[in-house]
């Protein structure tokens, strides 16, 4: 008796985790996953992107281009404009953003940043979004309407 309960608890240790994972409901699928805002505003559309491996949020983008591709964080005027009215500017807030999500994985409450408010308004949106394809699987980029 005591031969057997020695050789099943090592199986045990084995298979748990495989058990675990496979009857996990909320478990998210390796891969790259993407949301966007429907429409520009300002002249601007938001995106996220996360790349989930292991069950876990190894990285994410949390960022908004122009019609030409050109990504809002990058722009020194815009952030010159926000800093001294809002506090923030977007290559701040946008890595305050991603840090939640990194931080909060599937289970992120999204605080909302002061100044950047309709960007986190949509950060959450767009953070539900990706996650939901991540559970899914589904690698093709998600469509949010964007607040107003």
């Amino acid at each position: 008796m005591k031969r057997n309960l020695l050789f099943l608890i090592p199986v045990l240790l084995l298979v748990s985790p495989v058990i675990t994972s496979c009857n996990g409901l909320n478990s998210m699928k390796d891969g790259y996953y993407t949301a966007e805002t429907s429409e520009y505003s300002h002249g601007w559309k938001e995106y996220l992107r996360i790349q989930v491996k292991n069950n876990t949020i190894v990285s994410a983008e949390f960022n908004a281009k122009n019609k030409s591709g050109f990504i809002k964080a990058w722009d020194n005027t815009y952030m010159k404009n926000m800093m001294p009215e809002q506090d923030t500017y977007p290559n701040k807030y946008t890595r305050e953003y991603v840090q939640q999500i990194i931080d909060g994985q599937e289970n992120v409450q999204v605080d909302i940043i002061s100044g950047a408010s309709h960007s986190g308004n949509n950060f959450e949106k767009l953070a539900e979004a990706v996650l939901e394809s991540a559970r899914n699987g589904n690698s093709e980029t998600v469509v949010i309407e964007e607040n107003n």
